[in-house]
């Protein structure tokens, strides 16, 4: 094994290479930028907004059935950016984390609590090689009751940290500048705004006319359902998509 190079190295969870990288960490980064579709989320006045692409593989599989963006409690949902079956596996532990906050305390779980539950079980996988760390990038997002919308994203490495807009996936970086452009001191937008900015970036990033089958849109609103997580249905999708269009 020589030093200097990933040769070796990149067999092990729990091993340093002589740089200081964990590859096999970074190969987890790897897998959700490789996914092959990009996400976006942006945080409102009285809303948090998150956007994706909605692929389906194969003609013969039920679209209705493939989706990115899960209810993990009635206030909380996720949009689970990388690799499908990995996002199910932390799916299911984040409802039971969030069931079990419930039973034990009679209140719903805060996002960034549960942020903090995910992004802990992360680092764990970090340290131990029994398991491999997960090929998914959460984003959850809720209506905290004391502290209004709020956005979480969590890494493969661990890390979690509060966003005014955040993405994920294959063209992440392009949908970074492009929200930092936009929303530069700029005021907390209002729900319909927020909407649109998500689906215009996600539209700008990728270079095409989006339609509301190509995408899945995700909101919890302050004052509408109790701030209940809920996915827009195709037709409200496709209001936004024509309000976009007409306003450009």
């Amino acid at each position: 094994m020589s030093r200097g190079s990933g040769s070796g190295y990149d067999r092990h969870i729990t091993i340093f290479s002589p740089e200081g990288r964990l590859y096999q960490v970074e190969y987890a980064f790897k897998a959700v930028k490789t996914s092959g579709i990009t996400s976006i989320a942006v945080r409102g006045k009285d809303s948090v907004v998150a956007v994706t692409q909605k692929k389906v593989p194969d003609k013969l599989i039920d679209p209705t059935s493939v989706t990115h963006l899960f209810k993990i409690s009635k206030q909380i949902g996720m949009l689970a950016t990388g690799m499908l079956a990995d996002a199910k596996s932390l799916v299911q532990k984040a409802r039971s984390e969030a069931a079990e906050f419930r039973f034990k305390f009679g209140y719903d779980m805060p996002v960034d609590y549960l942020a903090k539950v995910l992004a802990d079980q992360a680092q764990i996988y970090t340290q131990a090689a029994y398991m491999r760390p997960l090929g998914v990038m959460p984003m959850l997002l809720g209506i905290d009751e004391e502290r209004g919308p709020q956005l979480y994203k969590v890494d493969p490495a661990g890390y979690f940290v509060g966003y005014k807009a955040a993405c994920a996936g294959s063209k992440d970086q392009e949908a970074v500048n492009f929200l930092e452009k936009k929303m530069k001191g700029a005021e907390p937008l209002p729900f319909d705004a927020a909407v649109q900015l998500a689906i215009g970036a996600l539209q700008n990033v990728l270079s095409e006319d989006l339609k509301a089958s190509d995408i899945e849109v995700g909101v919890c609103q302050a004052g509408v359902a109790g701030g209940a997580f809920r996915v827009l249905t195709r037709e409200e999708v496709d209001d936004h998509l024509t309000a976009l269009s007409e306003r450009d």
